[in-house]
């Protein structure tokens, strides 16, 4: 459990250039403990935050980012009162990150002992505290009583020592980014937590506030001279040493745990990072040398990213890390990696997606022209499509909608209030070479996007397309992923071959494979029905072959009839990879028809797509239910 800072960090995008020229700013959780406990979860730990939020839409943000990321939200108090905390960050050079701090009456500084619960700090096997919100004497109180409770019940206190001047104000306030100014109020403040320590983490300029002198060794003296603590050095690209025992006469006389040489792209949250490195190893018994090993590593890969908490990696991600012995000394560029980051802390889990597709466009004007309606009718009924999609879901997990930006905008504004998975197309209905309805350039175009809308693009593709026809549409999409991943939204890549040449059961497995061969990394495939065995088990294995953390696959309708679906879905739901369906005309095409055609109300469309759409909601689930008990049945008899 970690306890103090939860704010929001606003990076600069721009880099290389003053705070003061930086024009805009990705939203992140932030504050040390906040990013810590971001960390720890994403290594296997279990964490849990104690702190305050406003009652503003930051701090909805905070404790909803917060369960994304599976920290526990249990100690998190909502201050009526007051605003969530802000930082505002940015990156000059390697040596340069401006910061100012928005922290005047915030929520998680007016945190007390009365928000100290003791039951949930029992339940805790360590409990860590942050040095720089030691300086309000209620949140020292509020830290010093939840580390009794602790110590008490056995648990391990931690002290990151986090020493940030201007919150002690020490320095102006453009001055954020300071990080040691000697005072011995600051130090004799810190000192009077050691006694409750098991383990004190920081750099070199926060053991000498906490030690109270700028000799290094002389430092941990002092600091050992009141704490038995395993004592933690930070040295940077240098690594750490660790001091279980008494001081040394040399530094590289303790534990060391070497650097690993990365570009330094922003030091801010590495700390954080090797924090929750250490405590993945020393929470569990591991020997120092293990522990140093993942914080260090841990350390470099954040100071190679943006962002603090979104920096962070997973344990799969640590465990590929450190295999590797040829790493770029840019990080970033390392390619894998950055595709086994995004794809490890993607936010949900959909074991199902049952969508309902109204994404069309053309065909909505088609049926507008055969009706005689205005087309300004279109946006009011594709708006119907969630309530259709509500009735039957019921705010369960599993269901979606693909809605376009050009008529369907209401209802994706509507639908921000709603669970339920969001796909949006950005391909120009029916182009072949592949183009984008929207600007040029799309990743501009992405960036006005919510951040849980996925980017769905129809492709009319087949492996054995003219080699110009091909190549021109492999440019588009490789484009398209990375505006995509640069905008942070997961790609729906959407293949339809048979309207481009024949197609047999290798043929589409052979154009995924070849997006793979390109480097292209869909979170999601969309992929026509097909009633062959053979080939979804080419699909599945081609998918699983090259990217093991694809989300899956769900089957496009081609307007297809009922029946016909039904039965493909018999095929496909036998493929664990398949998840589900994105159908549309199927189930919208009479309805519409006849709502535009004046022939049936609102109330009466809701009732025809929603029936629809249960009766293939409940095929796909007996599908997939047969398809279950087969394989438990197949599992008992081997």
């Amino acid at each position: 459990m970690t306890i103090g800072r939860s704010c929001i960090d606003l990076y600069g995008e721009q880099v290389g250039g003053r705070l003061e020229d930086m024009a805009s700013f990705a939203k992140y959780i932030g504050g040390s403990p906040t990013n810590t406990a971001v960390g720890a979860a994403r290594l296997g730990l279990r964490s849990g935050l104690l702190s305050r939020v406003g009652a503003d839409h930051f701090g909805r943000f905070i404790r909803e980012q917060l369960a994304r990321e599976g920290v526990s939200t249990a100690g998190v108090a909502t201050d009526p009162e007051r605003l969530t905390a802000l930082v505002f960050l940015g990156i000059r050079d390697p040596d340069t990150f401006p910061l100012i701090f928005y922290r005047e009456n915030c929520a998680d500084m007016a945190l007390d002992v009365s928000d100290v619960d003791p039951d949930y700090i029992r339940s805790a096997g360590a409990v860590l505290i942050n040095g720089t919100h030691l300086s309000r004497p209620n949140v020292f109180d509020a830290c010093v009583h939840a580390c009794t409770i602790a110590s008490q019940a056995g648990a391990k206190v931690v002290f990151d020592i986090d020493y940030r001047p201007v919150l002690w104000g020490l320095t102006g306030r453009d001055m954020g980014e300071n990080r040691f100014v000697a005072d011995d109020a600051v130090t004799a403040r810190l000192q009077q937590v050691l006694p409750l320590c098991d383990l004190v983490v920081g750099t070199e300029e926060e053991v000498h506030i906490l030690g109270g002198g700028t000799d290094t060794l002389a430092a941990l003296r002092a600091i050992r001279e009141r704490t038995s603590a395993l004592l933690v050095l930070k040295r940077g690209p240098h690594g750490c040493v660790a001091f279980p025992d008494a001081i040394p006469a040399r530094l590289d006389d303790g534990v060391v745990g070497e650097g690993l040489q990365v570009e330094v792209f922003n030091v801010l949250g590495a700390g954080d990072a090797f924090m929750a490195g250490f405590l993945r190893g020393w929470l569990r018994d591991e020997p120092l040398a293990a522990c140093c090993r993942y914080a260090n590593a841990c350390g470099a890969i954040v100071v190679s990213r943006h962002g603090c908490s979104p920096a962070m990696p997973t344990w799969e991600e640590l465990q590929v890390f450190l295999a590797s012995d040829q790493r770029p000394f840019r990080l970033r560029d390392d390619v894998a990696l950055e595709q086994l980051h995004w794809a490890t802390t993607r936010a949900g889990d959909w074991d199902e997606l049952m969508v309902l597709a109204m994404d069309h466009r053309s065909q909505f004007e088609a049926l507008c022209a055969q009706a005689g309606a205005d087309p300004a009718r279109i946006a009011t009924f594709k708006a119907l499509a969630l309530r259709a999609v509500d009735r039957v879901a019921r705010g369960q997990p599993g269901f979606g909608l693909l809605l376009d930006g050009r008529y369907g905008m209401r209802a994706l504004e509507a639908a921000a209030d709603y669970p339920y998975w969001i796909g949006r197309p950005i391909e120009m209905p029916g182009s072949r070479p592949l183009d984008f309805e929207s600007s040029p350039d799309v990743a501009t175009e992405l960036a006005t996007w919510p951040r849980n809308h996925v980017v769905k693009c129809l492709a009319f593709y087949h492996p054995d397309d003219p080699d110009d026809l091909r190549e021109r549409q492999e440019r588009q999409l490789l484009r398209l992923q990375d505006a995509a991943r640069k905008t942070g939204h997961e790609l729906l890549l959407e293949i339809i071959a048979a309207r481009a040449g024949a197609v047999d059961d290798h043929t589409v497995a052979r154009a995924i494979q070849r997006f793979y061969d390109l480097g292209m990394r869909p979170d999601w495939w969309k992929l026509e029905p097909s009633d062959s065995a053979d080939a979804w088990r080419n699909i599945e294995r081609t998918i699983v072959a090259n990217d093991a953390h694809c989300r899956g696959v769900v089957l496009l309708g081609l307007s297809a009839p009922e029946e016909e679906l039904v039965a493909s879905f018999q095929v496909a739901a036998a493929r664990p990879l398949v998840k589900g369906f994105a159908v549309g005309r199927t189930i919208f095409a009479d309805a519409a028809a006849r709502w535009f055609g004046g022939e049936i109300d609102d109330e009466a469309a809701v009732d025809d797509l929603a029936a629809r759409f249960g009766v293939l909601v409940e095929a796909w689930r007996r599908a997939r239910s047969a398809n279950i008990e087969r394989h438990a049945a197949a599992d008992c008899a081997r």
